[in-house]
């Protein structure tokens, strides 16, 4: 079995997080894992370099590189000369790339695309583009039925929840106590914490430092990781009056670390999938606050495993954040042990199974 990742644009995020651990997962398995990636994005090469991943490289990656020729004919010819069982889309975007060359190739694989957003893409895209798809991967039960509402076959979309490391991601104390010593965070401190890269319209990160700066504690602490969080945030927290409060520190590669030294993981998204930064602090044990956005929900049991508010309702948020600082050791411990539970079911060798089992199929 041949399989070619395709990837579109650089950085790093969930999305990037989900084609890196995916691709590393089916080269363990022996299959013959391929990457279509953007020729400036060295840090996914880096990551992979000893898994056996062969890359391609063809899109020259820069504001307007979906309307490049150049992009779509090194795609066309990567897939053309390479006899590709099944080709996957990992967003959007690279599935725009792969749909305009699919009709030029002699020797067409099956293709797959991934929906990690509960947004539901318009009728035309629906017709003209996902409908190129032998199978749609919804991330969660919630992007399905909004995929399937809008009026996509349901027989072409299936369920495969996104991934984690739960080797990288567990819970470590000792490791907590010294980053927070670096990041020189009073050990008896509360701290929050936020991961994901700066887009107030989707993440409604400052909403969730304005939700903070109304918080009753002297002693509590929000920190902010992700893209250009430490470009931004900074100035909403002054406005706010808790500069001194916030660290906004940008692209971490420590995220487990940083997890580790928090006390509350909360997401004050408008849209998601399943956000695997969530499911990455729970299986680290953090006590997670989150609004209901996406498959949130199906993992979120509020009050058991975590709390839930409704997306957009950020007093609901304030409250619930207050709620998680009262918590007594034996709260904590209760919501810990059955965060971590939850997050067992979402390892990437479980997620990378799934996908094996669907080549398979559609090969078949």
């Amino acid at each position: 079995m041949r399989i070619l990742s395709v990837v579109d644009g650089i950085g790093w995020g969930g999305t990037k997080e989900q084609v890196y651990l995916l691709a590393r997962e089916l080269s363990k398995r022996a299959i013959e894992t391929h990457m279509a990636l953007s020729f400036e994005y060295t840090q996914m090469v880096e990551k992979l370099k000893e898994y056996g991943i062969k890359f391609h490289f063809f899109e020259r990656h820069h504001k307007l590189a979906r309307y490049s020729p150049a992009n779509y004919y090194r795609l066309w010819k990567v897939i053309k000369e390479n006899a590709f069982h099944v080709v996957l889309a990992n967003s959007p975007h690279a599935f725009d790339y792969v749909r305009l060359v699919y009709p030029f190739l002699d020797k067409k694989p099956k293709l797959v695309v991934v929906k990690r957003s509960a947004r539901v893409p318009n009728r035309m895209s629906l017709r003209f583009k996902y409908a190129y798809a032998h199978m749609v991967v919804a991330v969660s039960p919630a992007v399905k039925e909004n995929l399937v509402k809008a009026g996509f076959p349901e027989q072409k979309v299936c369920v495969i929840e996104s991934g984690i490391d739960t080797q990288r991601f567990r819970p470590d104390s000792l490791l907590g106590i010294q980053t927070r010593e670096k990041l020189h965070i009073p050990l008896d401190a509360k701290v929050f914490i936020n991961v994901a890269n700066w887009n107030p319209e989707v993440k409604a990160q400052d909403k969730l430092i304005e939700t903070f700066s109304k918080l009753s504690c002297r002693n509590c602490y929000l920190i902010l990781v992700g893209i250009d969080t430490d470009q931004y945030a900074p100035k909403l927290a002054q406005k706010y009056g808790i500069k001194d409060k916030v660290l906004a520190l940008g692209f971490r590669e420590d995220v487990e670390a940083l997890l580790n030294a928090s006390d509350f993981f909360v997401l004050s998204s408008y849209l998601e999938g399943i956000s695997n930064a969530l499911l990455q602090a729970m299986a680290c044990g953090k006590v997670v606050i989150s609004t209901n956005a996406g498959g949130i929900g199906q993992v979120i049991k509020d009050g058991e495993n975590g709390f839930l508010v409704d997306v957009g309702d950020f007093d609901h948020l304030l409250k619930k954040m207050q709620r998680a600082i009262e918590l007594s050791d034996e709260e904590i411990k209760k919501l810990s042990t059955l965060a971590v539970k939850t997050a067992e079911n979402f390892s990437i060798s479980t997620t990378a199974s799934k996908y094996q089992d669907l080549f398979e199929r559609l090969l078949s």
